[in-house]
This record gives C-alpha cells, structure tokens and sequence, in this order.
C-alpha cells in the first residue's frame, strides 16, 4: 500500500513540476517576442512555417475530407428518416468550423509536428548542443522555442481553415450523390446558419491549441534525459499530454463559447 502511495506522489509531483516548467517556459517564449523582428529570428519563423505547412498539407486534407464525408454520411441518414436531409449544410458547416475542424488539425499537427520538435529538441539536449548554446550565451528560447511557437500559432489557424473547408467540400459530395441535396441548397443553407462567432471560436481554438502543442513540445524536447531512448520517451510524452490537452481545453472553450 506505501508503495502506491509513494508512487502516486512521485507521479504527482513530477507532473506538477513540468507543468510549472512548462508555464514558465511560455512565459519566457512571450517575452522574449520582440526578438523575434530580428532577421536571423524571421527568417527561421518563415522557414518553419513552409515546412509545417507543406508537411502537414496532405494528411490534412485526406482526414478533413472523409470527416466530412463521415458526418454527412451519418447525419444525412439520420435526417432522412425525418425528411430533413435538406439540413445536412448547417450541421457539418458548424461541426467542422466551430469542433472538428480545429480538434483534427491540432491531432495531426500534434503527431507530425508536436512530436518531431520534441525529438528535435530532445536530440539537441542529450547530446549537449543545448548547453553548447548556453556556453555561447545564445538563449534556447529565442533560439529554439521562440520560433517554433509563432510558426505553430500562425500555422494551426491556417490549417484548420483549410481542414473545415475541405470537409465541408466532402460533404457536399456525400449530400448530392447520397441524398439529392444540391450544391446550392447545401451552401446556402450553410451559410444562414453560420454565425460569425462559430469562426471566431473556431479560430480561438486552434491558436490555443497551436500554443499547446508547441510549448508541450519544446517542454518536453528541454527536460529530455537518457540518450536516444529518452528521446523517444520525450516524443511519446508529448503526444500524449497533447493530446489529452487538446480534448480538455477544447471542452472548456467549448463550454465557454454556448455559456
């Protein structure tokens, strides 16, 4: 019994510990965003959001097309046992713009992305290039974090845009062949029933979400131990915590959006 008491504590108080890190790991990447205008700094930001974009782009679109296809498919015949199949634009336009289209794209970006800036940073670590960039007096977070964040932050919005459209795209497909709802029907009914604050959270959501995954990333990337097994362990730790981060933060953003 005392030794799952001292390893729920142990357990505990290492989390405790990195969520403290990481905050204050934000918080410095915050400050630390006049360097950012600097051209060295500029010039990483714009190469880390081509790579993030171009990375990211067809898996994206694969997964954002057949959700949309899914929900049309399920929603559809759900509506047509009422006559109501007309409905289908509204439901997977607010679905995709307002839950689907930023919970998906912050999952994959999380898996592609989340996990590769960990790897990165954590390979840096154990074999010392990070302490080599102390020794320089040359900053890990404005070298490193400061980057990174703004590219994620600037490029999960972009995605998610892209994600809710080429959902939206599949379902109209899906409502046309499967039950005759027309282009036209579907996107002005979409359309009547979008409102200007689904965007907006939608749009709220994937910014902090963009946040989280690359400060989780960086997080964990930084505290990485133990060679290339605690590289891999890093990658892995970051996926997760994301990924329950994501699903926790997007139901209170959620909450706070219908409250």
């Amino acid at each position: 019994m005392t030794g799952w008491i001292e390893a729920l504590g142990h357990f505990l108080g290492r989390s405790a510990e990195t969520t403290g890190y990481g905050l204050v790991l934000l918080c410095r990447t915050i400050l630390n965003l006049p360097h950012l205008f600097t051209r060295r700094r500029m010039r990483d930001c714009l190469n880390l959001i081509f790579t993030y974009t171009l990375g990211s782009f067809t898996v994206t679109a694969v997964v954002a097309l057949f959700t949309g296809m899914i929900l049309a498919l399920n929603g559809g015949d759900s509506l047509a046992s009422l006559g109501q199949e007309n409905l289908i634009g509204r439901i997977v336009a607010i679905s995709m713009i307002r839950e689907m289209g930023p919970f998906m794209t912050a999952l994959i970006l999380t898996a592609s992305l989340g996990s590769g800036i960990a790897a990165e940073i954590g390979t840096m670590k154990v074999s010392e290039e990070i302490d080599a960039l102390e020794i320089m007096s040359i900053s890990p977070v404005k070298f490193l974090v400061l980057p990174r964040l703004i590219a994620l932050t600037l490029v999960t919005p972009v995605m998610t845009i892209f994600a809710a459209f080429i959902g939206i795209l599949g379902a109209s497909i899906v409502a046309a062949n499967n039950f005759g709802v027309t282009w036209i029907a579907f996107s002005n009914d979409a359309l009547e029933n979008l409102q200007l604050g689904d965007v907006q959270i939608g749009l709220i959501k994937s910014v902090v979400f963009g946040i989280t995954i690359a400060t989780v990333g960086s997080t964990q990337g930084l505290l990485t131990r133990g060679g290339a097994t605690g590289v891999g362990e890093a990658a892995r730790r970051a996926v997760v915590i994301t990924f329950l981060l994501v699903i926790i933060l997007g139901y209170y953003l959620s909450w706070w959006y219908l409250s």
